[in-house]
């Protein structure tokens, strides 16, 4: 998947950028209080996304 998808995604559930590292995004629940790190790659693995979602306590993409 894209990853502007993923970045949306998680915005749209309360997420945001924490900072911006060289090779990886981290990103905060501020809910929960979580980091997760994206990876600034154009196309994210599916998996890899759920797995982002799944950690930052957000529902998975497409449901």
């Amino acid at each position: 998947m894209k990853r502007g998808r993923l970045l949306r995604h998680l915005r749209k559930h309360g997420c945001h950028l924490k900072r911006e590292g060289a090779s990886h995004s981290l990103w905060m629940n501020p809910a929960t209080g979580v980091l997760e790190a994206a990876p600034q790659h154009t196309e994210v693995p599916n998996m890899l996304a759920d797995k982002i979602c799944r950690r930052l306590s957000v529902p998975p993409i497409g449901s």
